[in-house]
């Protein structure tokens, strides 16, 4: 595999983009000098060089932020050929394991719950659990439920949404948690009972189908546009039903959404205004139903 750089243009004159037919990392990753660099051999060299601040790999691109007393102009060139010479020699850039399992912490736009995230899918469908009653059949949900802090379980794909008591902060026990995740799914215990969640998925498609032409659209709508974005901040949306008559619209609010201080805004500014654009004539107003 012979590696040839590419330099591509960029606003910030501290930071030199470097472009690459051959992947660099299949995820991104982004490492400063107090990352832990043992699995990144290339990256650890890097930072021999004194001016060396951070580096971000990301799928073709190698991008990396120097400290400000030069300029990229001084040094990228040696840089550069350092870098190819390394990968054309059979250097490699990543020796850890692609299939290790990660959890990261990520903060939502409610205050009181933080989103966990992991690099493998955990369910095929979202769940929602709102007391520990509920979590029969989710060991995962039961487990935290252990945890006298934390109110509300939500999971979906790769993710789980939790919210914190009101008593409590998420300053003090993110780690926590984030550790408690991994350890759990490493440990390789079951998160959720495969019928259980097989069942949901095949019960939601049967619903869809059953929808009146309005309803199938709005519900199409929510699925393709809006679900996405709100999954990205920790929550869920699920369209539950359309009155004729009324014209008005109920959904169901999950996750980071439900309860969220700023999911009224959403609602009504992004919601209800991309439906009625898509629908025009069809929509009074959007009605959300935390779930």
């Amino acid at each position: 595999m012979n590696y040839i750089l590419e330099i591509l243009q960029s606003e910030d004159k501290n930071v030199l983009v470097l472009s690459s037919e051959n992947v660099i990392h299949e995820k991104r990753v982004e490492l400063d000098e107090n990352s832990d660099l043992n699995q990144f051999p290339l990256i650890k060299q890097l930072f021999f060089l004194p001016f060396i601040k951070s580096v971000t790999l990301d799928k073709h691109l190698l991008i990396i932020e120097k400290l400000d007393f030069l300029s990229w102009e001084e040094v990228q060139d040696d840089v550069i050929e350092q870098i190819e010479n390394y990968l054309n020699k059979g250097g490699v850039i990543y020796s850890g394991n692609m299939n290790a399992i990660t959890i990261y912490a990520e903060s939502t736009p409610n205050p009181s719950v933080m989103k966990f995230v992991c690099n493998k899918r955990l369910v095929n469908v979202s769940h929602e659990f709102k007391k520990i009653d509920e979590t029969e059949h989710c060991n995962i949900a039961k487990a935290l439920f252990l945890h006298d802090f934390i109110s509300e379980v939500y999971i979906d794909l790769n993710f789980i949404s939790i919210t914190i008591k009101e008593d409590y902060s998420w300053e003090n026990h993110t780690m926590e948690i984030r550790e408690f995740i991994l350890s759990f799914i490493k440990d390789g215990n079951e998160l959720i009972d495969s019928k259980i969640d097989k069942n949901k998925s095949t019960n939601k498609a049967i619903e869809v189908k059953n929808l009146d032409e309005i309803s199938l659209k709005i519900s199409e709508l929510i699925e393709t546009q809006i679900k996405p974005a709100v999954a990205s901040d920790g929550g869920n949306i699920l369209f539950q039903s359309y009155d004729k008559n009324t014209q008005e619209v109920n959904v169901i609010l999950q996750g980071a959404c439900s309860g969220c201080p700023s999911s009224t805004i959403t609602l009504k500014n992004g919601i209800e205004t991309m439906l009625k654009n898509e629908l025009p004539g069809k929509i009074s107003n959007v009605v959300a139903i935390n779930g």
